[in-house]
């Protein structure tokens, strides 16, 4: 019986993880984008960035 449940929570885990990985892989997608927009559309006053740090 134990081995199932730690069989069971394995897999419990794992699909977790999957989870978690597959939401960051579309934040990383979506803060990507918003960089690449930010590049193209920077302020033409000659500082050449539009981010302030």
């Amino acid at each position: 019986m134990v081995p199932l449940l730690l069989v069971l929570l394995l897999v419990l885990l794992l699909f977790g993880a999957g989870f978690a990985v597959k939401i960051l892989w579309w934040v990383a997608i979506a803060i990507l984008i918003l960089w690449l927009i930010g590049f193209v559309a920077r302020p033409k006053d000659g500082s050449g960035r539009w981010y302030r740090w």
